[in-house]
């Protein structure tokens, strides 16, 4: 639709009565089925010719990244922009956090600018749940803290899944690479269980947290479990995602060499033939191509790495428009947009 009036979209569920996004460690399905469906109506913006709403107008969204990024800073960006709020981009560097200044003193100054919500990104664990603690009329959104957590790639994960393979109670997901220092298998292994997903971990005892190793955990779901050989952890998969190596692991003594993980855990061709037929491939991005996952299969017909980046858009617009203007109902919500 390019002229007159825009539709109303009516969402099949109740609106997310959070302030904050932190993770999804304390989200129940119904909590992030809410957010899926309400993404799903922002997909439909997206196909429009006129990608913009007026749903948050004279709402005022700070990107704060204190880290650098690309894919999640411009979709934050962007989905603000759809929406219509005054979205504001601030980095670590040229900063006053560049002159010594606080994180809290930071956004402090920010709230008393009137800003609604600040989207942040640190390389500190723990940034977000400071400033959610410390400020008492701004709404936080986590896009990434430390090796903590990284939500909102999760719900892009969990809705790219969805949109394939319907519900994903039951369903096997194999997380391969350094789960230990990524916060966004984190995050996912949080968010699959909650919606009753089996999630295997396969990757180098290194790069695995040892409670879950020693099959002792108390810190992740009991759903999850681990599996070092690749050729065993991917039969039957209904999705397989490769995680991003950081060639500095290699030096730091946590791999023996980038050619042997390459050999034991690179998905490749004939690995993904022992997955179910069609299993969906994944990655959070950027990738390395050759390493962890093979050119063939990154750019082959399983992969589902473009449309995720086209998802986390749409997340992102649904947790901007839920955070900030979906509390405000309560029940069924007939957005205009």
């Amino acid at each position: 639709m390019t002229t007159g009036t825009m539709p109303t979209v009516e969402a099949k569920t109740a609106t997310m009565s959070r302030r904050h996004v932190l993770d999804l460690d304390d989200f129940n399905k119904a909590e992030i089925e809410t957010v899926l469906d309400s993404a799903e109506a922002m997909r439909g913006v997206l196909g429009r010719d006129i990608k913009k709403v007026p749903a948050l107008r004279g709402k005022v969204v700070l990107v704060m990244f204190l880290e650098a990024s690309t894919r999640t800073r411009v979709s934050f960006e962007q989905a603000g922009k759809m929406l219509s709020a005054d979205v504001i981009n601030i980095s670590g560097s040229g900063s006053s956090a560049e002159k010594g200044e606080s994180l809290l003193n930071t956004a402090l100054t920010l709230q008393a600018m009137h800003a609604d919500l600040i989207v942040i990104r640190s390389p500190q664990s723990g940034a977000p749940y400071f400033l959610a603690r410390n400020l008492d009329c701004v709404s936080v959104i986590n896009a990434g803290d430390g090796t903590h957590a990284h939500p909102t790639q999760a719900l892009l994960d969990l809705m790219t899944m969805r949109r394939h393979i319907g519900d994903l109670a039951g369903k096997k997901v194999v997380i391969i690479g350094d789960v230990l220092h990524s916060r966004v298998a984190r995050s996912d292994i949080y968010g699959l269980a909650a919606v009753g997903a089996n999630v295997v971990l396969s990757g180098p005892p290194t790069m695995i947290p040892l409670e879950l190793l020693r099959g002792t955990s108390e810190h992740f779901p009991a759903s999850v479990t681990v599996e070092p050989n690749l050729d065993k952890a991917i039969e039957d998969a209904d999705v397989v995602m490769a995680l991003r190596i950081q060639k500095e692991r290699a030096a730091g003594g946590l791999l023996p060499s980038m050619r042997e993980y390459t050999r034991r855990w690179q998905v490749t061709d004939a690995r993904l033939a022992r997955a179910k037929p069609g299993a969906l491939v994944m990655h959070p991005g950027p990738m390395n191509e050759g390493i962890e996952i093979s050119s063939s299969i990154a750019h082959g017909p399983g992969s589902q790495i473009e449309e995720q980046v086209t998802n986390g858009v749409a997340i992102r617009m649904a947790l901007l428009y839920q955070t900030l203007a979906g509390a405000a109902h309560a029940g069924p919500m007939g957005v205009e947009l």
